[in-house]
């Protein structure tokens, strides 16, 4: 009985040791396999980096999958990113008919007129006679060129009503007072050939050149200063003349033109030494290219002159009768491609640039006879 009782409690031992043993083994095998995978596991960061970036915005790789996106603050202080500034606004074209405009004017030169007093009139009116205008945009840059010697109280005047007028017409303007050096016989159309290209080089946009006598001021702020499809003579009743056009061809005073019509009539000429002649000349090279003249109405067309004594250098030409008949045969060689000068100064003014130049000396003239 002892026997039988003594052999099942050794089976039943051994029973428990190999549940025991299997166990165990069930054990290691499992842990090995967790351990396995732990492995893997810790494996995939190692293959990425040594360390896990805690900061991304200062990382060297940023995500470029969505264009807007924004990383978290590294807590350094932040540098401005490159993004673009605001694009200037768009703005609308210049009306045809100005809102702004006045009508007649009350134009007189009694008053002193000093520039300071021009400068402070016209605050929007950048170094050299620029002005742009805020609210919409021109069709045209306009060029205003001005013959000149000795007129600096008309140029004060000229100035003091043309800035106001120009602005209110919404133009995008420069003024050039272009300076003839020295005392020799004034030669007016050679100086207006000089201002073209000299405009040009300061501003290759413009296409519409106004050409104006400094004594000259518009009693209508209507008479728009632009350019359009002919040649335009906008001084066709000054109150020298009455009111009125001295002659059918007359084209003095105020002209406007085209760079192409410029061009295309070859400039102004250069040989008209003293008063007279030239705008006939131009004129006669207006019909010529078969071009038209406009004129505005004689209502808005009225000018005021400034009174002044006659320059002694700029006496009449007396040759000035048979060239202004020889403009076919002299268009083509004499102009804006022949005209020889040399500039001595540029000077931007607050309201003007002046540009002082040396034109040459006229020819000898036979003496009458």
């Amino acid at each position: 009985m002892s026997r039988l009782l003594g052999g099942t409690l050794e089976r039943v031992c051994k029973a428990v040791l190999l549940l025991c043993l299997l166990h165990f083994l069930v054990a290691v095998i499992l842990y090995f396999d967790v351990y396995a995978q732990h492995l893997a596991f810790f494996s995939r960061f190692s293959a990425r980096g040594p360390t896990r970036v805690l900061h991304p915005a200062a990382s060297s790789s940023t995500n470029c999958s969505r264009p807007n996106a924004t990383a978290p603050s590294s807590g350094l202080p932040e540098v401005p990113s490159a993004r673009p500034g605001p694009t200037a606004p768009i703005l609308p074209p210049c009306p045809d008919s100005p809102p702004g405009l006045v009508g007649r004017l009350l134009i007189e030169f009694t008053s002193p007129m000093p520039l300071e007093r021009v400068q402070r009139e016209n605050p929007g009116v950048l170094l050299g006679g620029r002005y742009t205008p805020p609210d919409c945009t021109p069709a045209q840059t306009v060029a205003v060129i001005i013959p000149f010697r000795h007129r600096e109280h008309h140029l004060r005047y000229w100035l003091h009503y043309l800035h106001p007028i120009l602005r209110r017409q919404r133009l995008r303007y420069g003024i050039y007072v272009i300076n003839q050096h020295g005392e020799d016989t004034f030669n007016r159309a050679k100086l207006l050939n000089v201002g073209f290209l000299e405009a040009l080089k300061e501003d290759a946009a413009y296409d519409c050149f106004i050409f104006s006598d400094v004594d000259l001021v518009p009693m209508d702020d209507r008479n728009l200063y632009r350019c359009g499809d002919q040649p335009r003579h906008f001084a066709i009743a000054m109150d020298k003349f009455g009111f009125r056009l001295p002659y059918a061809g007359y084209f003095g005073g105020v002209s406007g033109l085209s760079k192409a019509q410029f061009l295309r009539i070859n400039g102004f000429p250069n040989e008209y030494w003293g008063w007279g002649g030239e705008d006939d000349d131009i004129f006669n090279r207006i019909s010529l290219t078969g071009m038209k003249i406009s004129r505005p109405d004689i209502r808005i067309g009225r000018y005021r002159m400034i009174k002044h004594d006659r320059d002694k250098h700029n006496e009449p030409n007396p040759q000035r009768f048979t060239k202004i008949q020889n403009t076919k045969l002299t268009m083509k060689r004499d102009g804006i491609g022949s005209v020889r000068y040399q500039v001595l100064e540029v000077s931007r003014q607050p309201l003007f640039t002046n540009i002082t130049v040396d034109i040459g000396r006229p020819p000898s003239w036979p003496p009458r006879g």
